[in-house]
């Protein structure tokens, strides 16, 4: 397992399930698991999306976090550097 502490974005890549595990959104804990075609379309719709005034995402269908385009652009760079483990 590899630990990842991104800016935005924390967790663990488990090389042997090929999957990234998120632990962390900014200071909120979760934990949800995500394979490459889903951090590679999360990443393709913020890139399209990042000049809007931020995004909202949802954590546990109830918690709303919002996210600045500086922020996003954080994510962005998190999500890159996790998809570089990806096999």
């Amino acid at each position: 397992m590899t630990t990842i502490e991104g800016r935005i974005f924390s967790g663990s890549f488990d090389e042997e399930e090929n999957t990234f595990t998120l632990q962390k959104v900014k200071h909120f804990h979760t934990e949800t698991s995500m394979k490459e075609k889903q951090l590679q379309q999360l990443y393709q719709y913020l890139s399209q999306s990042k000049d809007d005034d931020g995004q909202v995402l949802t954590l546990y269908d109830q918690l709303l976090v919002h996210l600045s385009n500086e922020e996003i652009n954080d994510l962005l760079n998190d999500i890159d550097e996790i998809l570089t483990n990806f096999q």
